[in-house]
C-alpha cells in the first residue's frame, strides 16, 4: 500500500492519474515516410493517414524535436501539419488530418481527450480564413481559428458556438483536453500553456456527444482553398479514461483538488453549467435562423440546427453521415 505521503509525492510529480486507452504518441514514427505504412489493407500504427492532398506525406507532415512541447520528455518529437494550395482533399478545403487507428472504444464513459498545440512566426495562419481545429466529424466540440467574435483567438466551440477563446500567440504551447461525458451528453474544456498543469476553464455542457472511435480529426481543415502556407504543430496526445491526469509531460503541478494553478487568458466568460451563454454565430458555423449561411454546417449525425440553405447554396455531404455542409 502506498502512504499518503508518497500518494502526495507522486501528485507532486504529476503522476498520470488517468488510464490511456489510446496513445497518440509519435514516438512509433521515425520520418514522414512512415505514416504512409498505413492504408485501409494495412491498418497499422497510431493514425489512420488519408485526408490530405495529392503531394507526398512529406510535403503536410514533419517530424522533429524542435517541433514538441519541452515539457513533454515523454516523445521524442512531435509533428508539423503543413496547409496550402496543394492540400485540397474531397472538396475545395484544405485539409490536413490524422484519425486514431484503434479497436479502442473512444466514445464510451468519461473521457479525456488531450492534446498541445502551437504556431510559430513562420507560416502563421491566416486569421482572415475559418480553420476547423483539432475536430470531431459531428463537429460537437472543435478548436477554431479565423472566426468571429475573436478571429485571432483560438477558441473553443461547442456544436459550433463559442465557449472560450484564447490569444494565439506565437511560440507558445497551448495544451488542451477534451472533458467527454459521453453517457451524459456533456462536454467541458480543461486548459494551460507550456509546462503548467491543465485547469478546467469550462465547466461541462450539453452537446450531442458520438464518435465512431475514428472520425477524432488531429490537424486542421481550412475553409476555402486559397494562398498562403500554413504550420501548425501538435505534441502531446493521448486519451484517457479518468481521472484526468493534469501535468503535461514532466510538467509539475497538482491533483485536480489542490491548489489553483494558472490557464492561458481567456476573452470569453465560461458560461455556467446550466444555461449555455447567448452567442452570435460566425458566418460559417451554425445560424440562429431558419437557414444557413455559405460554408456553414447544415446536417450530419447528432445535427439539430437549420437545414436549409441561403440563398443559391446547397447542403453538400463533406463527409457523411456526419458533416454536411452549405456550397
Amino acid at each position: 500500500m502506498w502512504s499518503l505521503v508518497t500518494i502526495a509525492f507522486l501528485f507532486a510529480l504529476g503522476v498520470r492519474a488517468g488510464t490511456t486507452v489510446w496513445s497518440g504518441s509519435f514516438n512509433a514514427y521515425s520520418t514522414a515516410a512512415d505514416f504512409d505504412k498505413w492504408s485501409w489493407s494495412n491498418q497499422v500504427g497510431e493514425y489512420q493517414w488519408y485526408i490530405h492532398g495529392s503531394q507526398p506525406t512529406s510535403h503536410y507532415l514533419a517530424l522533429d524535436p524542435s517541433y514538441k512541447n519541452p515539457a513533454d520528455t515523454a516523445e521524442t518529437h512531435g509533428l508539423k501539419v503543413t496547409i496550402d494550395q496543394g492540400a485540397t482533399w474531397n472538396s475545395q478545403m484544405e485539409r490536413s488530418e490524422l484519425i486514431p487507428q484503434t479497436t479502442a472504444n473512444l466514445g464510451t464513459g468519461i473521457l479525456f481527450y488531450h492534446f498541445s498545440v502551437k504556431r510559430s512566426a513562420t507560416n502563421p495562419p491566416d486569421s482572415t480564413l475559418e480553420h476547423q481545429v483539432v475536430f470531431f466529424e459531428s463537429h460537437f466540440t472543435e478548436l477554431k481559428y479565423g472566426v468571429a467574435p475573436n478571429p485571432t483567438d483560438l477558441q473553443w466551440m461547442v456544436t459550433g458556438q463559442p465557449h472560450w477563446s484564447t490569444p494565439f500567440t506565437a511560440d507558445t504551447w497551448f495544451n488542451f483536453a477534451y472533458d467527454i461525458d459521453f453517457s451524459a451528453g456533456t462536454v467541458g474544456l480543461w486548459a494551460s500553456t507550456g509546462s503548467d498543469p491543465l485547469v478546467k476553464v469550462v465547466q461541462n455542457v450539453a452537446a450531442s456527444t458520438s464518435t465512431n472511435s475514428a472520425d477524432w480529426h488531429l490537424g486542421v481543415l481550412r475553409i476555402v482553398n486559397g494562398a498562403g502556407t500554413e504550420d501548425w504543430y501538435f505534441s502531446g496526445v493521448y486519451i484517457e479514461s479518468g481521472p484526468i491526469t493534469i501535468s503535461v509531460g514532466s510538467g509539475t503541478g497538482s491533483s485536480p483538488s489542490g491548489p489553483s494553478t494558472t490557464a492561458p487568458p481567456s476573452t470569453t466568460n465560461p458560461p455556467s453549467t446550466s444555461n449555455p451563454p447567448t452567442t452570435v454565430p460566425t458566418t460559417t458555423t451554425t445560424a440562429s435562423g431558419p437557414t444557413q449561411t455559405q460554408w456553414g454546417q447544415c446536417g450530419g449525425t447528432g445535427y439539430t440546427g437549420p437545414t436549409t440553405c441561403a440563398g443559391t447554396f446547397t447542403c453538400v455531404a463533406v463527409s457523411p453521415p456526419y458533416y454536411y455542409q452549405c456550397q
